[in-house]
């Protein structure tokens, strides 16, 4: 008889403490998945928080990318527009003088002699050659003279009273001003009218 109690003493020992176990298994397991579950939420929102970030980066990025490559085609447009400026500078004083040593021959001189009116006819054919490659290339010729003074374009060398014309109007043309492709070249030197 002695080995049964044994059993029997063990059994119910056995048996009250399994479900101890088992309970607190239980609990233990439940806990751990709504922990296990909040963290995995708690992860996920991390990840889409960081997803987000990213995304916002990336279109960021991109943007600045479509900007730069836009400033870029604009900047070469303007270098491929704008790039003779230099040139056309110096070239400038060139055609002024064309224009002078035009405007310096008498007419009366160039009627009378024959030799001179070919060399007149022969540097006003070279001005206009000029003139033609100015304007293939976007240079034009401000003769403004008539307009309205305008400081972006002209520059008052001196005002004439007198006029009959308003205040402020371009009444003489000291020296032509130029501009390529709108951007001013040289502004053209001019005779304003004063207003009485």
């Amino acid at each position: 008889m002695s080995a049964e109690p044994r059993p029997e003493a063990t059994e119910p020992e056995t048996g009250a403490a399994r479900p101890e176990v088992e309970g607190v298994a239980e609990s233990e397991a439940a806990d751990g998945g709504d922990a296990a579950l909040t963290a995995a939420l708690e992860r996920i929102a991390e990840l889409e928080a960081e997803t987000a970030k990213l995304k916002d980066q990336t279109l960021r990025a991109m943007a600045e990318t479509e900007n730069i490559r836009r400033r870029s085609e604009r900047e070469r447009e303007d270098t491929a527009k704008y790039a003779i400026s230099g040139f056309a500078k110096s070239l400038l004083d060139a055609a002024d003088n064309l224009r002078r040593a035009i405007d310096a021959v008498p007419a009366e001189a160039v009627e009378a002699d024959a030799a001179l009116k070919t060399l007149v006819d022969g540097v006003a054919a070279t001005e206009r050659q000029l003139l033609a490659a100015f304007e293939r290339h976007g240079v034009t010729r401000i003769e403004p003279v008539g307009e309205t003074f305008d400081p972006n374009f002209h520059q008052a060398m001196f005002e004439l009273p007198g006029t009959g014309k308003p205040s402020g109007t371009v009444v003489q043309v000291v020296q032509p001003g130029y501009v390529l492709q709108g951007r001013l070249l040289r502004p053209a030197m001019v005779g304003v009218a004063r207003g009485e």
